[in-house]
């Protein structure tokens, strides 16, 4: 694990996909907390969830960057570097 998030310039203004997981909604799946991509805007479900739709989508995009999409949370990770921000 790295000690510097080397992404961090890489976080755009975004639109979120949907107010739900965006795989759960086309596909009938359940999520636990939802994850939004600082690249593209795409709404993925959580690791705790059964589908894991936001690890998902950064291994098929490779967009490092996600934060949470919860209300009243404010914190990023970097799937690339394996770092948690707890604000920026």
């Amino acid at each position: 694990m790295k000690d510097t998030c080397t992404h961090l310039a890489q976080i755009q203004e975004v639109t979120p996909s949907a107010q739900g997981c965006e795989d759960c909604l086309r596909n009938g799946g359940q999520w636990l907390h939802l994850r939004l991509c600082l690249t593209c805007g795409h709404v993925g479900c959580c690791d705790s969830s059964p589908n894991k739709h936001a690890t998902k989508h950064y291994h098929s995009t490779k967009h490092p960057l996600v934060k949470s999409f919860e209300p009243g949370e404010d914190w990023l990770w970097c799937y690339a570097d394996e770092l948690f921000f707890e604000s920026l």
